[in-house]
């Protein structure tokens, strides 16, 4: 007995196709970019967190080891006292420099290995919590503001610049703005949709904003008197 021939179906199409399948036709589908291919990835968050991290306890430890050395010889010269404009010392010496009855560069000291070990384990593919993430934004925020607090003392009440201050502020824009821009991004902070993108689509050139901010309102501050002290040379 011969078999019957196999019925084409309602679309033309012999049953069992790919056609049919819809193989063929996500095949040949237009490729749509992908809307999240600018957003912040956790290796890229995690990379942040471990590099400036680094840095900042860089910054932190060497002011720690002056302060210390500075406590045992109080007569000592800072390795950072470079000019008129360039040392440590009254920072070190100025109540703003231990702000919470302790120097400053103890809190690096102990929170950068922190922000650096949050760095570690994202690296390592980990996902944390949404309240971890807030919790770490919140002391990052305060720590940022006694950040601007520190410059604003430097620019206007000693009237001179720490190199290893300046280190830890630099440290500290992108461990503050990287964070931030994670949160919007993954709707821990209220935000519209059109601020949203544009936060996380330029995160970069927004850091890159805030640097030269930073530098220019030094320089505006400083630059003036510098000049003046180098003409007098």
């Amino acid at each position: 007995m011969s078999e019957s021939p196999t019925r084409p179906s309602r679309t033309g199409r012999t049953p069992g196709t790919t056609a049919d399948t819809g193989v063929s036709d996500a095949r040949h589908a237009p490729v749509l970019p992908d809307a999240d291919a600018k957003n912040l990835t956790s290796r890229t968050l995690g990379w942040v967190l471990l590099v400036a991290g680094a840095v900042g306890l860089v910054g932190a430890g060497w002011l720690a080891i002056e302060r210390y050395l500075k406590l045992i010889d109080p007569d000592r010269v800072a390795a950072c006292t470079l000019n008129p404009f360039l040392d440590c010392g009254p920072a070190m010496a100025s109540w703003q420099g231990a702000i919470l009855g302790f120097p400053n560069p103890f809190l690096g000291v102990a929170a950068f290995p922190v922000v650096m070990t949050v760095g570690v384990v994202l690296l390592t593919g980990a996902r944390l919590p949404r309240w971890f993430w807030l919790t770490m934004l919140a002391v990052t925020t305060v720590a940022m503001g006694l950040i601007l607090f520190l410059v604003w003392t430097s620019l206007y009440v000693l009237v001179v610049l720490c190199p290893f201050c300046m280190v830890v502020w630099a440290a500290m824009l992108p461990i503050f703005w990287y964070q931030l821009v994670h949160a919007v991004q993954e709707r821990y902070l209220p935000a519209p949709e059109g601020l949203r993108r544009l936060v996380v689509d330029n995160k970069g050139t927004l850091l890159a904003v805030l640097y030269v901010l930073l530098v220019a309102w030094v320089f505006l501050e400083m630059g003036p008197t510098i000049v003046e002290y180098l003409q007098t040379v």
